[in-house]
């Protein structure tokens, strides 16, 4: 018995590996009106061993019928037991099948359900405003089971031919090209898909419904489209241009070319997540696919192109090669945003697409400086915790310390082990320590004297990570630096005793001119000789590294003295390091204010700006809500932004770069919603002239103004905005005003925006976060609150799983003692299946910013009011 059976025995959510699929043959039959479908499938299986049970996954399905055979023609007839709990049927035969080949036929039928997983419904209406229907799939992580019986786990690899029975007017798409259409009675056609790859259930897709297809490019001979409702194929060339670059890019990067037949990429008017990389078939949100090139913001263009890089990576991180269970989620997620970010530094270098990528980094250390948070590598048990595994640590911390490793390593070494792995590992299965063998293999050893196996489970299986403290040493031209785990709130002593091997660069000014070295910091603390006379040292030169960096006064005057010889990154880490700081109790909020206000008196760069002005953002939700109090912050803020905004203006300059827009549009936003008059007045006159056709604003402009009016806005701007969402003519122009809505102030529109949450005006994809944008909005807070427990149960009921635990990262700034308190009594009597572990990182986030209101409230508005 395999050591993978005897868990499985022991785990009602593991199956036993004594019957293996080897392919399934599917035919399902939907009706879209009815809201079920029927199916049919055939599953070869290699069994191992004797039997006379067969174990395989099956959830909201009725079986019908269930018949063993083998090639001989015995024939064996099964009973079928369903588990609910467990989402398993037991098949229960009048006989043995012996070890061998046995295909196993089953009958079934099971519903399109409205919770954007398995098999569902999506709807959407036409330009003449008939409501039409589409069926569709997400299976990701352990929902495949809703649509058809199978072995539901990602090492139970196996070739799927699909079939399906559909209405003659619909179109329908699956993971492999089609290879046979047959008319059938009944206004009804067959089509059936060519045989996909060995591949995970996980992966399989199906969608029908009244679709159109782009013209199709081709890169290397593989044919692409993307699949959109009707009349929306002019929003897809933007699409198709960043696949065709990503795939192209992949293949040459990975030295394997892509292992499909075709490439779909379908836009769903309803889906759960950003997108599913279902191979060949991949599924996206409107908003992530679909764009009008001429109109989108440099932010919205970005996000097109990194989601469509993503998934296409997926092609082979993650379908090609895929991790063993859900343990290794991340072996698929990070290495999928990874390859994004260097796919998109090759597609758009002006986008300086990896400078971007430090404010996505900053937002997995907010999280990972947690006492709730976990390492990325994470036992997984059952499908709620998989669920579970979808956030920030799995994504962006994964993301980043392989950013870290790789230019470590060096690019090229690093490449070729990847490649090594992809080829080793092809059609199958493998797990991390698979992945550092890989590299280990194409490296050479390094002078840290440490293997890539020992440095990086310190990053993957150890939640956390360190801050480096940096002083001068007692020797001459030395540093000394020490690690210890970051944490926002107070630590237990046991934190102390956690290191990590930490890839550690520095550049520092020294006798004869400036050197830079790189370390491997693995002890509590060493020392560094960097040359005589030591100036100004940075430390995370560059920038990339995932642990923040603490100077000691002397060192810091000398960073504070020299910024603008710092890279736009390590500005960016020294901003965010110091507001880390803040949060923590570590820095007094009016020294960093200090800081910031000297730094934004001559910085330009967008993501350095970002963490100020969230900064500026969180200490609008702590402070009163009073006139004189919104005022005053009004005074701070334009002390801090109006220097940069000055400097660009309100009118985009020919020639200027991307990131300059982006900046404009976040100043601009900024103090519109805090509330400076001047800037609602500039908004409101430069958005009525957009509307009038007469000038043409910036598309990285106009989302600000839309900012700015909404946060000031009466009850004719919340109708027009409502209006304006209904005749979008893209899926971000409505996402814009939709969420515009819950930034009014007013009461009675604020509840109106809530009670469109439930109401069926808001897909379900959007209304938890509709409402999580109203719990974040300082005046819409205890409304919104009050309104999210009153009606839970119904919002448990309606909304995708997921949808429901980013909803509840709203509560994050209910930064008021007695909110709070209700919250966590709230919550720990109201469970999020799948988000537990999410719930537990807000309820910590919110208990910093209390702590943080009780630090420095009183005094900053004292400081507000006397300025």
């Amino acid at each position: 018995m395999s050591a993978q059976n005897t868990l499985a025995e022991l785990n009602q959510h593991r199956l036993p590996t004594i019957a293996i699929p080897d392919s399934y043959d599917i035919c399902i039959t939907p009706d879209l009106e009815g809201a079920v479908f029927s199916g049919q499938e055939k599953i070869s299986l290699s069994i191992q061993r004797p039997l006379s049970q067969v174990v395989l996954n099956a959830a909201e399905l009725v079986i019908s019928e269930a018949i063993l055979t083998d090639a001989s023609g015995t024939k064996l007839t099964g009973t079928v037991s369903l588990d609910a709990v467990s989402e398993r049927a037991t098949i229960s035969f009048d006989g043995t099948a012996g070890v061998g080949q046995w295909d196993l036929c089953l009958k079934f039928t099971g519903i399109l359900n409205n919770k954007l997983r398995g098999f569902y419904r999506s709807s959407y209406k036409t330009s003449q405003g008939k409501d039409e229907l589409i069926a569709t799939t997400k299976f990701e992580p352990c929902d495949a089971r809703r649509a058809f019986p199978c072995f539901d786990e990602p090492a139970f690899k196996a070739s799927f031919s699909i079939s399906l029975v559909i209405a003659d007017d619909l179109s329908a798409v699956s993971n492999a090209r089609l290879v046979k259409e047959t008319a059938l009675p009944g206004n009804k056609k067959l089509l059936e898909f060519a045989p996909t790859i060995k591949m995970s259930t996980y992966l399989v897709a199906y969608i029908v419904g009244k679709l159109e297809a782009s013209e199709p490019v081709t890169a290397n001979g593989t044919e692409i489209r993307v699949w959109a409702t009707p009349g929306k194929k002019h929003l897809t060339s933007f699409a198709l241009e960043a696949a065709k670059f990503s795939l192209e890019y992949f293949a040459g990067y990975f030295e394997q070319p892509y292992p499909g037949d075709k490439l779909d990429l379908v836009a769903i008017p309803d889906f759960a997540s950003g997108a599913m990389e279902n191979f060949g078939c991949i599924t996206f949100r409107e908003t992530a696919l679909l764009v009008d090139k001429s109109s989108a913001s440099h932010a919205e263009l970005e996000r097109v192109a990194e989601v469509v890089a993503h998934e296409n990576a997926h092609m082979w991180f993650g379908d090609f090669v895929t991790m063993s269970w859900w343990n290794g989620l991340w072996l698929n997620e990070a290495f999928a945003t990874f390859m994004a970010a260097k796919c998109l530094h090759a597609f758009k270098p002006e986008w300086k697409f990896w400078e971007g990528f430090n404010v996505q980094r900053a937002v997995a250390m907010r999280v990972d400086g947690l006492h709730s948070t976990r390492s990325i590598e994470f036992p997984v048990n059952n499908p709620e915790e998989a669920r579970g595994m979808f956030d920030v640590l799995t994504y962006e911390k994964g993301c980043a310390v392989l950013r870290m490793l790789e230019l470590f390593l060096g690019e090229e070494n690093f490449r070729q082990g990847i490649v090594g792995y992809l080829d080793k590992h092809a059609f199958a299965n493998a797990d991390t320590h698979d992945l550092w063998d890989a590299i280990e293999q194409a490296t050479d050893p390094f002078s840290a004297k440490v293997t890539v196996t020992e440095m990086m489970n310190t990053w993957i299986f150890q939640a956390g990570y360190p801050v480096v403290s940096v002083s001068e040493s007692a020797v001459s031209g030395a540093i000394t630096l020490s690690q210890r785990p970051f944490k926002f709130l107070s630590q237990d002593k046991s934190d102390a005793l956690v290191l990590w091997h930490i890839p550690v660069s520095i550049r520092a000014q020294v006798d004869g001119g400036t050197v830079e070295k790189t370390v491997c910091l693995s002890k509590a603390s060493e020392t560094i000789y960097l040359g005589e006379n030591v100036g100004a040292v940075v430390v995370n030169a560059g920038g990339n590294g995932f642990f923040r960096v603490e100077y000691e006064d002397s060192l810091k005057a000398r960073i504070v003295g020299s910024l603008s010889a710092l890279s736009a990154s390590e500005r960016f880490n020294f901003v965010s390091d110091l507001w880390a700081t803040v949060l923590a109790g570590n820095t007094p909020l009016c020294q960093y204010l200090k800081d910031v206000e000297r730094l934004a008196a001559t910085e330009d760069d967008s993501n350095v700006f970002t963490v100020i002005l969230g900064s500026l953002h969180y200490l609008r939700r702590i402070v009163s809500q009073t006139e004189a109090v919104r005022e005053a912050l009004v005074s701070l803020a334009r002390r801090i932004v109006l220097p940069a905004l000055s400097r660009l203006g309100w009118d985009s300059q020919q020639g200027e770069t991307p990131q300059a827009g982006q900046l404009r549009g976040s100043l601009v936003s900024i103090l519109g919603i805090i509330g400076d008059k001047q800037v609602h007045a500039q908004a409101a006159k430069l958005f009525e002239r957009h509307l009038e056709g007469s000038a043409t604003i910036d598309a990285n402009l106009l989302p600000a103004l839309v900012d700015a009016l909404s946060a000031n806005g009466d009850e004719q701007r919340y109708r027009q905005f409502c209006q304006l969402k209904g005749s979008a003519a893209t899926p971000q122009e409505e996402q814009r005003y939709l969420f515009a809505l819950a930034a009014f102030r007013d009461e009675g529109l604020i509840k109106e925006t809530l009670g469109k949450a439930l109401d069926g005006s808001v897909r379900t994809q959007d209304a938890p976060f509709l409402l999580r944008s109203l719990l974040m909005n300082p005046a819409a807070a205890r409304l919104s609150w009050e309104f999210v427990k009153a009606n839970w149960p119904e919002m448990v009921k309606a909304f995708p799983m997921s949808g429901l635990s980013r909803m509840c990262e709203g509560v994050t700034a209910l930064a008021d003692v007695a909110l709070a308190e209700d919250v966590r009594n709230f919550f720990s009597q109201h469970k999020v299946q799948g988000g537990e572990k999410a719930v537990a990182q807000y309820l910590e986030t919110l208990r910093i910013a209390v702590e943080f209101s009780k630090r420095e409230k009183t005094e900053l508005e004292g400081q507000l009011a006397s300025a």
